[in-house]
């Protein structure tokens, strides 16, 4: 199927109609599962990607640490890509079976959100192309790839398409994917009506949940030219975190200072989480916060923040051994230890994550 790429020009040339659109497409959603992330670009090149993840429940989260030069199979039967990493990453892994965010060695952040209007292929029996599946889908990127732009280009033509896994609690895997890198480009990658649609440009710094990017777009324009100094809307719907994340990454401060930029976004992602174990009347399935994470492209390091921890930590990727033949490494979070620093030097030596497989 093909792919339809979206200038960032011709996203607004219908702005009234795809605006009321998207307010109905809001009235309509029956769940809230929420995520935030937003890029930040900084004096002197420095590019850090902040994102939230919100889930209804614990999703057991570990962090990896991948070197490169390991095959790996898109897990999706016999007719799965196949690839050997050219990269090495550090990514949070989900039930230890899928990671949903990470960081690699050259400055590539792949962040996995829901979007409940996701709809993958329907595959046919002349379709040529090969399959992954989505557990495998961010650390796909972060294996392969530099930049977003060498990211794009490799998919036209697309040569794979993704399968869909449900989570282990049971929530259909109903997912976009942004990427962003250390020049500060990003895309957003969605499937749509069975087509993978790719929205790439420098501009496309922020990204949350229903409805579609696009219409994503036309909603924020509308508080753009209220202006977030006057008002700036505040519930946890996913609209409204895409207005403020997209306002407070802007407002801030420019700097080159890597530890100042890495806590202001810290502040504008936790300014768009939604606090931890709130009801919404009519909303019984709203997803609280459970951890963040910051990704400095620039320097390399890769930040984590539980909900539940008094501690932010991070893992300098330069302390880690990433090369060819070095062992996939496990730092392991959910035995309730709790960490501060760098904590590259504790990350332990492990079995390879096994992806779940579409099958």
């Amino acid at each position: 199927m093909p792919q339809t790429l979206l200038p960032p020009e011709l996203l607004f040339s219908s702005l009234t109609a795809t605006l009321a659109t998207a307010l109905v497409g809001l009235m309509q959603m029956p769940i809230a599962l929420a995520c935030t992330r937003a890029v930040y670009l900084g004096t002197e090149n420095l590019v850090i990607t902040g994102r939230s993840m919100d889930w209804l429940s614990d999703m057991s989260t570990n962090l990896w640490a991948f070197p490169k030069g390991i095959e790996r199979d898109g897990a999706a039967g016999a007719n799965s890509i196949r690839w050997t990493s050219k990269y090495g990453s550090v990514g949070a892994g989900v039930w230890d079976i899928g990671i949903a965010d990470g960081l690699n060695e050259r400055g590539l952040v792949a962040n996995m959100l829901y979007l409940t209007e996701s709809e993958y292929p329907t595959p046919v029996s002349a379709d040529s192309r090969q399959s992954l599946s989505l557990s495998l889908w961010a650390q796909y990127f972060l294996d392969n790839y530099a930049t977003v732009a060498e990211a794009v280009a490799a998919m036209q033509p697309e040569s794979f398409y993704i399968i869909p896994v449900a989570s282990p609690d049971g929530k259909p895997g109903t997912v976009h994917l942004s990427i962003s890198d250390a020049t500060g480009d990003s895309a957003i990658l969605e499937y749509v009506g069975g087509e993978l649609t790719i929205h790439h440009s420098r501009d496309y710094q922020v990204m949350t949940n229903s409805p579609v990017f696009d219409q994503q777009l036309a909603l924020n324009r509308y508080w753009e030219e209220i202006g977030g100094t006057t008002m700036l809307p505040g519930t946890n719907r996913a609209a409204d975190r895409f207005a403020r994340a997209s306002f407070y990454i802007n407002a801030i401060p420019k700097t080159a200072d890597p530890v100042e930029a890495a806590a202001q976004v810290f502040s504008v992602i936790r300014n768009a989480s939604v606090p931890l174990g709130i009801t919404t009347p009519g909303q019984p399935n709203i997803s609280s916060t459970i951890w963040r994470t910051v990704a400095d492209q620039t320097n390399r390091r890769y930040f984590f923040e539980s909900t539940r921890s008094p501690n932010v930590f991070w893992v300098n990727l330069d302390d880690l051994d990433l090369t060819a033949g070095a062992p996939v490494r496990k730092l392991t979070l959910t035995d309730g230890a709790i960490l501060a620093g760098n904590t590259a030097a504790q990350f332990q030596p492990a079995e390879p994550l096994k992806f779940l497989s579409a099958e």
